[in-house]
């Protein structure tokens, strides 16, 4: 194993810095305000997220039975079709609760681990969700052993570390969240998002023979503000051992 690679997983479970009282007190609406693009920045945040939402649902094929993780307010069902099942999984069941599209769903799971482990899936996706996840090497492990033979996992993430991911949260949505509430943003973004994207890429490619990615707007780390990560052809040897391990 690279001493990289190496460090990098153990440096798993990750610490999530503590919110702030102020920021506590409102967490859930900021939450729900951000998945909902019910903002004016969040709604431009949401429309330029579609870019991800959209390159995960491109690899949808007739009779697929699809996984989401961390599902949030199911926003991204709607970008799917034709699927013969679509499963979730969302702790926060205030987010998803009384959707309208509730019953496009077959089963939802409050943890990853709650997924039985003979099911198998020919897609396991995911949107904006991968930068929080505090066990993310075991999430992804965990992933890889429930895709179907010839199955993907796929991803979109922010650009987090990357220039351009940077300076637009920072005056862009970390501006107007300041004017509506009189709070700064980055604690919530210290909070929030716990691994960069170099630390997901290096993840997946440490579970997965192949991993492919594209970016948006520009095809560079510093000029892009989103990255999709489609993986195929798990290592189920090494899955197997890192979640041994890691028990």
């Amino acid at each position: 194993m690279k001493d990289s690679i190496k460090r990098l997983l153990v440096s798993y479970p990750r610490w999530r810095p503590p919110l702030p009282e102020a920021h506590r007190a409102r967490y859930l609406r900021d939450y729900e305000e951000n998945r909902n693009g019910a903002t004016v920045a969040t709604g431009i945040a949401r429309r330029l997220e579609a870019w991800m939402h959209r390159q995960v649902a491109a690899a949808r094929k007739p009779g697929e039975e699809i996984l989401e993780l961390g599902a949030g307010t199911l926003n991204h069902l709607p970008y799917e079709s034709g699927f013969a099942r679509y499963d979730f999984v969302e702790p926060f069941e205030a987010l998803w609760h009384g959707s309208p599209i509730l019953g496009r769903t077959t089963d939802h799971y409050r943890a990853l681990a709650d997924v039985p482990p003979a099911m198998r899936y020919d897609r396991i996706v995911s949107i904006a969700v991968l930068e929080h996840l505090t066990e993310l090497p075991a999430m992804v492990a965990r992933s890889a052993l429930l895709l179907a033979p010839g199955g993907q996992f796929q991803a979109g993430i922010p650009t987090e570390g990357g220039l351009l991911w940077g300076l637009a949260w920072r005056y862009g949505t970390g501006t107007a969240y300041r004017l509506r509430t009189g709070l700064p943003y980055a604690p919530l973004m210290r909070h929030e998002h716990v691994n960069s994207a170099s630390d997901i890429l290096e993840v997946t490619r440490y579970f997965f023979e192949h991993v492919s990615t594209r970016r948006f707007p520009l095809p560079t780390v510093h000029l892009s503000l989103y990255t999709y990560v489609e993986a195929t052809a798990p290592i189920p040897g090494r899955c197997r051992r890192y979640l041994e391990a890691a028990v």
